[in-house]
């Protein structure tokens, strides 16, 4: 079996399961280091003619990570593509059981089982905590409807104030952020590398909780660790 991976997380699930699988990766695929595949551009601009080189059994993709148009000329070569939706946590082990099945995994691995034990196992929240989650910066872009990383804090007992936006990645001058008046700043190490000075500067007088964002936005087997790095990381910031 040969697989190409266009999306981050995918390629971490896909490597610590079936490692020697993954014929060609992205630029942004990060962990593992070095996953012994072929580099093949970025998750939105991935090089079709390098990848229809390394002839894959199949490619992986999500809906939200891959342009429809890239996917749609990787079929029309005569590749098969497996696109995923990943929006709530349950949903994110739901389609890593299906991809690993489609690249071959002959059962579902302990990593998985350990990584949804940990989200089973979470303790009702004491106390609910608003925040503002920018994931860009010039421009100011925050979470906003129907994302994964806004279930993944929503679940650690954190709402941010934009859920209900019409936009899933409204842009949002800093000035409207501090005015929503939230609890806490969320502040993720990607897309856009945050460091613990964007807060202050951008946010004065709120406490900012810089976090993983392989923690809040990967599914992988980065979720079976997410729960305690990130909670730990909340509670820091909310004392």
């Amino acid at each position: 079996m040969r697989v190409v991976s266009l999306v981050p997380s995918l390629t971490e699930a896909v490597a610590e399961t079936l490692p020697g699988v993954l014929a060609g990766v992205t630029d942004w695929c990060s962990h593992p280091p070095d996953p012994g595949a072929v580099r093949i551009g970025g998750t939105k601009n991935p090089a079709v003619d390098r990848i229809l080189a390394l002839a894959p059994d199949l490619v992986v993709a999500n809906e939200e990570e891959n342009r429809a148009a890239d996917l749609d000329a990787l079929r029309t070569a005569g590749l098969e593509v497996l696109v995923t939706e990943v929006r709530t946590v349950p949903q994110a082990f739901r389609e890593l059981d299906r991809v690993l099945t489609a690249c071959g995994a002959p059962a579902r691995p302990g990593w998985l089982d350990a990584a949804e034990a940990a989200w089973a196992g979470l303790p009702e929240p004491a106390a609910r905590t608003t925040a503002v989650v920018p994931i860009w910066r010039r421009p100011w872009m925050v979470l906003g409807r129907d994302t994964f990383a806004g279930d993944v804090l929503a679940r650690l007992g954190v709402h941010h104030l934009y859920a209900g936006h019409p936009d899933r990645y409204p842009r949002v001058p800093p000035a409207e952020l501090v005015a929503a008046d939230p609890d806490l700043v969320v502040l993720p190490d990607e897309p856009y590398r945050f460091t613990a000075g964007d807060g202050p500067e951008a946010f004065p007088g709120l406490p900012c909780a810089l976090v993983s964002g392989r923690h809040l936005t990967w599914y992988g087997p980065s979720l079976a660790e997410a729960p305690r790095v990130l909670g730990a990381a909340l509670r820091a910031a909310r004392r």
